[in-house]
């Protein structure tokens, strides 16, 4: 089963951000064409990617997800841009995160903690906070320049996190679904205690 758990955003940051990926797209005239932006539907902030996992193991996972987190309720910001990787032709274009980054890296680091005690394999690379906007198909080093150029000053959207959801993620031809499957709760409950 593919799994992930990511920060769900709201009805209103994903129209904000629709907005800003099509100016984007925009400023990329003749290159536009080779960016695949991520459908509103589909946004999403990843805070853990698991990949594939025995099902077997994955009723303990649901189990631990369904524990609150020790992390308190915050407000999440989204704005300026980037691509990864940081040389050569870009592959990925994302947008940072301008308020909360601290609380998502706790947020993160609680539910890697959970997936670890499980034995459940995962990505060992820091953290980076960011949603992603789009993905080339192709690309190359000058679209790097162009897309950045359109990046706007201040933040793009807001949102108020108090819960991360577990999904399974199905492939087909037609597209990604994603089924949600348990949810954290942030509490501040026993905080500093």
């Amino acid at each position: 089963m593919r799994l992930f758990v990511a920060v769900d955003l709201t009805d209103a940051a994903k129209e904000a951000i629709a907005a800003y990926q099509k100016r984007i797209a925009d400023a990329l005239s003749k290159s536009r064409e080779a960016l695949r932006l991520v459908k509103p539907a589909h946004m999403h902030l990843t805070l853990l990617f698991l990949g594939e996992v025995e099902e077997a193991r994955v009723p303990a996972f649901i189990e631990s997800m369904n524990v609150d987190a020790k992390v308190a309720p915050f407000e999440m910001a989204f704005g300026g841009l980037g691509v990864f990787p940081a040389r050569g032709a870009p592959r990925v274009l994302w947008m940072g995160v301008t308020q909360g980054a601290e609380s998502l890296t706790r947020l993160q680091a609680e539910i890697a903690e959970r997936a670890r005690a499980l034995g459940l394999t995962i990505d060992d690379r820091t953290f980076n906070a960011h949603l992603t906007l789009g993905r080339w198909r192709a690309s190359r080093s000058s679209d790097r320049a162009k897309a950045l150029a359109a990046a706007q000053r201040g933040n793009i959207a807001r949102v108020h996190v108090d819960c991360a959801t577990l999904y399974q993620s199905r492939l087909s031809p037609a597209g990604s679904t994603y089924t949600p499957l348990a949810r954290v709760t942030l509490t501040d409950v026993g905080i500093g205690d």
